[in-house]
């Protein structure tokens, strides 16, 4: 990018340095633009000293609902979060979106769920490698539009293995990151490298397979050194290791390595506990800052136990008193753990409020005071961690399942049917799974196996209902089918920008969009542009108030004195939400 550039808004012009973040946009666009529109972005406003909320999301990876002993665990010790589900709130029935990963982990980021996230398999269903676009919008672009310091350290999963592309972490709102990209990358322990931005940093010690240097151990410091980093400003991290995910890699067995168990078991068993190390020196980083008081750590699991590279999770009972594993729709495969912990923002106790983990996306968004979108699929429940005895509930949760792998014991919790696409609703203590006869949505539904259960009377889900309660199963059906949508339209966020043919003259057209649920007043439009290239506004590029769903859009005519230079155009739209800034930028490459 050049190293002088300017901001215009009208005749006006002040220099200003930016950061990158994304925004949504819907699909109908006045003018269609010419060249390639990069993600929309939010750029923080200043960081200074401030009383605002902290921020630590902790995603392991297969953690069953019943691996950690605040949730039943008897063999496995996890003293470290068994002291925060004590200390902070233990839900009891928190779902991931999806029962394998990348979907799961696309819905926890966007609070859209698996009927209308841009990715809805894992890598090895149709489609290959998921990729999340400059249409998503994610709990980090709400919260660094904001002026939070943002980062993610440990699996990110999603597009191609290279930086500056949509997918990439940096562009959908993570200013930091270290880890992996993709999802077949962060199956190994011991890499030769991880990421950190958009640079492949080698590791050495594990060059030809010598297994030196164990990727949690590198995750644990870098996140240990985020939160040191940025003490002193407003801050996001989300650590997202790969423990327990297989192959049960291990070097610290520790008290398991003299157990009568088979050796994945033992390195299983590791595995947990050092995530439960992990959490343990995480909270101990933010009380030696002096940061607990204004932090809150969220923890919980993408997805049920696995049984993969020989893990037994039946000696571990890791899915508790549920019936089924990852990949299965039934609760087994999607109720996770889920520990709210904060010494002064979370109350004790437990709840057993059916909470999707889409619910992370607005309840960050209010924590933190920021504007959020008003399409996406959760809900805040910021005021149950508050106390509240009467927090918002979903009418329906959706959940979609489209994956050609299977393993023994998820088969046969699907009764053999496991390699087919399914869906399961729940609405109430009702819950519903049906079973298509193949892989497509589009089979007529008198080929589905449907099935009905009582999740408060029956929680193992043994006894199907849908024979003798068939108007009920019908209902659930009806709304398995209005919740999804092959393509999810999102409605205007933040700032979108177009360009036009990229000539000596030629036309930029910019919108800020108020999608969030409340107004936004001294609205303001800023165009950045090189050092000589002449700006001519041709609309106000300021509105007084942008009403929920109102945009300001504004043109300018814009002159360069070279054709053939190409350049980036950046444009930011800040507006004042409640008594903070927002800001959120966009960019568009010229030819």
């Amino acid at each position: 990018m050049p190293s002088r550039r300017r901001f215009l808004t009208g005749a006006a012009t002040a220099p200003v340095a930016l950061a990158a973040v994304t925004a949504c946009e819907d699909g109908d666009a006045a003018q269609p633009a010419r060249h390639t529109v990069e993600p929309a972005a939010a750029a923080p406003a200043a960081r200074t000293p401030s009383n605002r909320l902290n921020f630590v999301v902790i995603l392991a990876d297969d953690l069953g609902y019943g691996e950690l002993g605040s949730y039943g665990q008897q063999l496995m010790h996890t003293p470290r979060l068994d002291t925060l589900a004590a200390e902070g709130l233990r839900f009891t029935q928190a779902y991931a979106a999806a029962p394998v990963c990348a979907p799961s982990r696309c819905s926890l980021l966007t609070g859209l769920h698996s009927g209308h996230a841009t990715v809805r398999n894992n890598p090895w269903g149709p489609g290959g490698q998921g990729a999340l676009t400059d249409r998503d919008f994610t709990f980090a672009e709400a919260l660094r539009a904001l002026g939070y310091r943002t980062g993610l350290i440990g699996k990110w999963g999603f597009g191609p293995n290279a930086p500056d592309q949509p997918s990439h972490p940096n562009s959908r709102g993570f200013e930091e990151f270290y880890g992996y990209l993709t999802h077949h990358h962060a199956h190994d322990y011991f890499p030769e490298y991880l990421w950190h931005n958009g640079t492949r940093e080698e590791i050495p010690a594990n060059k030809g397979g010598t297994q030196q240097v164990y990727a949690p151990d590198l995750i644990s410091e870098r996140a240990l050194g985020f939160l040191h980093t940025h003490r002193d400003e407003p801050f996001l991290l989300c650590l997202a290791p790969t423990l327990p995910h297989a192959p049960s890699k291990d070097p610290h067995l520790g008290e398991y390595a003299d157990r009568p168990w088979t050796g994945p078991n033992k390195r299983h068993a590791a595995q947990v506990t050092t995530l439960d190390t992990l959490v343990g020196a995480v909270t101990d980083q933010l009380t030696a800052l002096g940061l607990a008081d204004r932090a809150v750590v969220l923890v919980t699991s993408d997805n049920g136990p696995h049984e993969e590279a020989g893990t037994d999770p039946e000696l571990f009972d890791g899915n508790g008193p549920l019936r089924g594993f990852k990949r299965n729709l039934y609760e087994g495969g999607i109720r996770v753990p889920l520990i709210a912990w904060s010494p002064r923002h979370v109350r004790s106790g437990t709840t057993d409020r059916p909470t999707p983990l889409t619910d992370l996306l607005p309840t960050l968004a209010d924590l933190a005071g920021a504007p959020a979108p008003t399409d996406v699929d959760g809900l805040s429940v910021a005021p149950l961690l508050r106390g509240s005895a009467h927090p918002a509930r979903h009418d329906s949760l959706y959940f979609y399942r489209n994956h050609n792998g299977v393993t023994a014991r998820q088969n046969a919790a699907d009764h053999g049917r496991g390699d087919r696409l399914a869906e399961a609703l729940r609405r109430g203590d009702l819950k519903a799974i049906r079973f298509a006869p193949g892989q497509s949505l589009r089979a007529p539904d008198d080929q589905w196996d449907v099935e009905l259960y009582d999740l408060a009377r029956d929680p193992g889900e043994e006894h199907d209902l849908a024979a003798v309660r068939p108007a009920q199963a019908d209902a659930l059906v009806k709304l398995m089918r209005e919740s999804w949508a092959p393509v999810y339209p999102r409605k205007p966020f933040g700032v979108t920008l177009e360009a036009g043919d990229g000539g000596a003259e030629f036309t930029v057209t910019a919108t800020l969009a108020n999608g969030s649920a409340r107004p936004w007043s001294a609205a303001r439009l800023i165009l950045d542009a090189p050092s000589g290239w002449a700006v001519h506004a041709r609309d106000a590029a300021i509105a007084a108030r942008l009403e929920p769903g109102e945009r300001l859009t504004v043109r300018w005519r814009v002159t360069r004195p070279q054709v053939s230079t190409a350049t980036t155009l950046t444009c930011r739209g800040t507006a004042h939400h409640a008594d903070d800034e927002v800001t959120y930028t966009a960019t568009a490459t010229l030819g």
